[in-house]
C-alpha cells in the first residue's frame, strides 16, 4: 500500500526509472535521484535562509553575487541533464543528486522574498543572503545536505522514501503559498507561523490537487501512446 501512495505521488512528476532512483528498505522513493535533490534542497534552502537571516523575513531579490552563484547552480544541473538526455554523456545518481541538490536550494532563494512578502506583515526590506558569510553558510549547506541525503537517509529505510514524499509536499506548499496568500484575506497579513494554518491548508490541498491532476495527464497520455501504436 505504502509502494503504491509513493508511486502515485510521483507518477506524473517524474520517470521513476528504478535504474535512476535511490530506494529505502527495499521501497523506491517516489521521484528520481536528481528530483529528490530538487525537492530536499528546496526545503532545506529555505530552512537555511531562515536561519541565516535569523527571522528577519528578507523580501527583496538577492545581490548579483548571489544571482551568479543561482545562475550557476541551476546551469549546472541543465548541463548534467542536458548532456545526459542529448546522448553526448553518460551521468550517475550521484551527479543528479548534486546537481538537483543546487538547482533546488537556487530555486528556493529566489522564492524565499516572494513568500515572505506576500505572506507578513512585517517582512524586512534587505535582500536574501545579502552579505557573504550568509552567502558562505548557504553555499556550504550544500554538501552536508547532500552526505545525508545519500549516505544518512538510506540508513532509516523506508523512511527515506517518506522523507522524500513529505519534501514533495511541502515544496508544492511552499510554492502554492505565493500564490494563495495573493487572495486579500492572506496577503502580508501573517505576524506569525501560527497565522498561516488556513493559507497553509489550502496551499498543502492544491498540491495534493496538482499531483492527482499531474497523474491523470500522464495516465492519459500513456494511454494515448499505446493507442496510436496499434
Amino acid at each position: 500500500m505504502l509502494q503504491a501512495f509513493l508511486h502515485w505521488m510521483g507518477y506524473g512528476l517524474c520517470h521513476q526509472l528504478p535504474e535512476r532512483s535511490f530506494f529505502g528498505g527495499g521501497v523506491q522513493v517516489p521521484v528520481c535521484a536528481r528530483d529528490t535533490g530538487i525537492y530536499i534542497g528546496f526545503l532545506v534552502s529555505l530552512a537555511v535562509i531562515a536561519l541565516v537571516h535569523r527571522g528577519s523575513r528578507p523580501k527583496e531579490f538577492p545581490p548579483t553575487s548571489t544571482w551568479i552563484a543561482i545562475g550557476l547552480m541551476i546551469g549546472s544541473m541543465a548541463l548534467d541533464g542536458g548532456t545526459e538526455y542529448a546522448g553526448l554523456r553518460s551521468t550517475t545518481n550521484e551527479l543528479r543528486l548534486i546537481t538537483g541538490l543546487l538547482a533546488g536550494f537556487a530555486i528556493a532563494a529566489i522564492l524565499a522574498p516572494m513568500l515572505n512578502d506576500e505572506l507578513w506583515r512585517s517582512a524586512a526590506r534587505e535582500r536574501v543572503l545579502d552579505t557573504p558569510w550568509r552567502l558562505a553558510i548557504w553555499l556550504a549547506a550544500v554538501p552536508l545536505c547532500y552526505v545525508v541525503v545519500f549516505w544518512g537517509l538510506p540508513l532509516l529505510g523506508v523512511i527515506y522514501a517518506i522523507v522524500v514524499a513529505v519534501a514533495i509536499v511541502g515544496t508544492l506548499t511552499a510554492v502554492n503559498l505565493v500564490i494563495v496568500c495573493m487572495l486579500p484575506m492572506f496577503e502580508r497579513r501573517a505576524e506569525r507561523f501560527s497565522d498561516l494554518w488556513l493559507a497553509l491548508l489550502i496551499a498543502a490541498g492544491l498540491g495534493f490537487v496538482e499531483i492527482q491532476l499531474s497523474w491523470l495527464l500522464r495516465a492519459g497520455l500513456v494511454a494515448l501512446a499505446g493507442n496510436v501504436g496499434r
